[in-house]
């Protein structure tokens, strides 16, 4: 594997940092537009204005690349660091609605499920990513069980993915955004008051 560019290294020369960039915006407009299935090293070099060298000097190919590129890409999960945990749901929910609505991860994701189903690699790469992301909902609930704004006997994995679900099939299925305005009715309707 490519070893990654660490801090010092981009201080010392912003150019590695600037093509850096270059290329991973330019995998994500292609990964948007054609797919995983279809996105190369090749087209991704040429979208970006570098070499292939370029890419294989910090990647050491396409999934690695992809890989980089969608943890850039996901939106922010970091719930608000205090007040009561229904409020702070609610505004990480609304902060995965307005990602979802129009944004270059919202365009990339169905590439990116399509990818997962058919490549066992990308499918460990989504599975993680996303798992990271849950963690942070299910960590927010678990903290509302043990100040009792939540019951304690509600399986937390589920209720986050109950929670999250009907914004990502409005999205994937119906091609519609989700309002941000009607989270807080969605979590009233999933999370009811103990």
């Amino acid at each position: 594997m490519a070893t990654p560019v660490t801090p010092a290294s981009k201080e010392a020369d912003p150019r590695v940092e600037r093509s850096r960039r270059l290329i991973l915006s330019a995998a994500l407009e292609l990964l948007g537009e054609v797919g995983y299935g279809g996105l190369t090293i090749e087209g991704v070099a040429a979208r970006a204005g570098v070499g292939k060298s370029t890419i294989y000097r910090h990647w050491d190919g396409r999934l690695e690349l992809v890989e980089d590129a969608v943890r850039l890409l996901k939106p922010d999960a970091t719930p608000v660091a205090a007040g009561p945990v229904r409020e702070r749901v609610i505004g990480l929910l609304q902060q995965l609605a307005l990602a979802l609505a129009d944004s270059t991860w919202s365009r990339c994701l169905p590439a990116i499920i399509d990818a997962a189903e058919r490549d066992p690699a990308v499918l460990d790469i989504h599975r993680r990513l996303t798992c990271e992301r849950r963690e942070v909902l299910v960590g927010l609930l678990a903290e509302g069980v043990a100040r009792g704004e939540i019951g304690r006997d509600a399986d937390l994995s589920l209720l986050a993915e109950t929670l999250v679900g009907p914004i990502l099939v409005r999205r994937l299925l119906f091609h519609e955004a989700f309002d941000p305005a009607d989270v807080p009715r969605l979590v009233h309707q999933v999370l009811p008051p103990v």
